[in-house]
């Protein structure tokens, strides 16, 4: 069986605790993040505003509830919607923390999974390439898992022991 990576997730900014205030001040990227179904083996600055324009249909589509968009990228046409993250969780945009050099001498192979909060979010957009987005794709449908978790997970109350004492007798 292989073995996991552990680390942590610092929720605060530069490694100190964070007042009301400082969570205030954090940026909030909510509708400027973008969920693309593609890869792109580069990983540095890019001005991406330039040349990737979300846009409302031009029909002003509102499907099952999504408001929909379109939007170019690489010369390839895509779908997308708007959605919210979903009550109780949050988005956030993690990098790694930086670690003085006597914290890095602590790990064995001089790596650190150590990551703070560098933005926060609440909403963003996911594309699709060949098909409207809907209900049914399965990125939308992973949220319902969330509730099942939530569900499974709840702390029975007096009545919930009340009816399975109940329900036990009656197999009896």
């Amino acid at each position: 069986m292989e073995q996991g990576t552990q680390g942590n997730i610092v929720v605060r900014r530069h490694g100190r605790e964070e007042s009301q205030e400082d969570e205030e001040r954090v940026v909030d990227l909510s509708g400027q993040v973008h969920l693309l179904p593609c890869s792109i083996k580069f990983n540095g600055p890019s001005n991406v505003s330039q040349y990737f324009k979300p846009k409302p249909t031009v029909e002003g589509i509102e499907s099952e509830g999504l408001r929909m968009q379109e939007a170019c990228f690489r010369g390839r046409k895509l779908q997308g919607a708007s959605i919210s993250v979903p009550d109780g969780y949050s988005g956030f945009v993690l990098g790694k923390k930086s670690l003085g050099k006597r914290n890095l001498s602590d790990n064995s192979d001089g790596s650190s999974n150590c990551w703070e909060m560098n933005a926060k979010y609440k909403s963003f957009t996911y594309w699709n390439h060949d098909s409207l987005p809907s209900q049914d794709d399965a990125f939308l449908r992973c949220f319902h898992w969330l509730s099942v978790a939530k569900s499974m997970h709840k702390p029975a109350t007096a009545e919930d022991l009340v009816s399975a004492a109940a329900a036990l007798e009656k197999m009896n």
